[in-house]
């Protein structure tokens, strides 16, 4: 897991077609990934040589292109980091993505947890105290700070709206 840059959702009732689906949405932007071990049904941990920012990026062109096309990959999640999900860990990662951000960016903090039991309310509440900049906007924003927990370890990443990939969301704006 901690190998991984990039986190693909997808429906765990049709993992086989998710994974092509996967393999050929890659293949038309050039890419090649490494689908690493994964127990979490629904949760693809993929290793690509090239930088999974600008991957989603191209991915997003060529899923606009032809929505109806993609029916089992969900989301697609670039990761900057690897860290323990406890508090700790997650609290100094946090405060590295506050010394990333500019003034200037509005921002919200999109928290997933699998095999995680802390609330979802109490964490965001600790994991955005550390983040010093007062242009929260939940729709217009600039930079999403993603905080992917799944069992012992935390992805993060401090991503533009256009490098988190969100098939549904895009179909649905048809």
């Amino acid at each position: 897991m901690k190998d991984a840059n990039l986190l693909v959702t997808y429906d765990p009732a049709h993992g086989g077609k998710a994974k092509e689906e996967a393999e050929s949405l890659l293949e038309s932007v050039g890419e090649k990934a490494e689908f690493l071990e994964s127990d979490i049904a629904g949760l693809f941990f993929l290793r690509t040589r090239k930088d999974p920012k600008e991957l989603t990026r191209d991915l997003r062109s060529e899923v606009e292109e032809d929505p109806e096309k993609y029916n089992y990959t969900f989301h697609w999640i670039p990761i900057d980091r690897w860290v323990r999900s406890d508090m700790s860990d997650m609290t100094k990662a946090m405060k590295d993505i506050d010394a990333k951000m500019s003034d200037d960016d509005s921002w919200k903090l999109d928290l997933s947890k699998r095999q995680y039991e802390g609330k979802s309310t109490d964490l965001i509440m600790k994991l955005t105290e550390n983040i010093n900049h007062p242009k929260v906007d939940l729709k217009n924003l600039q930079k999403i700070v993603k905080v992917e927990i799944v069992g012992d370890h935390a992805g993060i990443a401090l991503l533009d709206k256009s490098e988190l990939l969100d098939i549904p969301k895009i179909k649905g704006g048809l």
